[in-house]
């Protein structure tokens, strides 16, 4: 139990993080049952680029804070879409054009359909 707690305590710490940056539209996903990899998705927008890498690299820093320390980040040169894997939760960071090109809510929202 101590793990999920850990990861609850980790999404909690990002929301605020996220909401202290003005990220725009967060959504948490939950993963437990679904993924063998994490406990927990958000997904953000920032409104341009700058303000992307701003809210990816604060995120980063406040999980080092607290102590995560196997942080994985992608995208931060171009800020089109970061990627922040802490292992417990995956943050996506995105420009508003880009989020909706790929709409990953859409992905890990929708139920399976079976194949006829």
């Amino acid at each position: 139990m101590k793990a999920q707690g850990d990861a609850d305590k980790t999404l909690n710490m990002i929301l605020s993080r996220l909401d202290d940056m003005k990220a725009e539209e967060t959504v948490t996903i939950d993963l437990r049952g679904k993924s063998a990899y994490s406990d927990y998705m958000i997904i953000t927008s920032g409104r341009a680029n700058r303000h992307v890498g701003a809210i990816a690299e604060n995120v980063t820093k406040a999980l080092k804070e607290n102590g995560v320390s196997k942080i994985h980040v992608e995208g931060l040169p171009n800020c089109d879409w970061v990627l922040i894997d802490s292992g417990d939760v995956i943050v996506h960071v995105f420009r508003p054009e880009v989020r909706e090109f790929y709409n990953l809510e859409r992905l890990w929202t929708q139920s399976p359909v079976a194949a006829v």
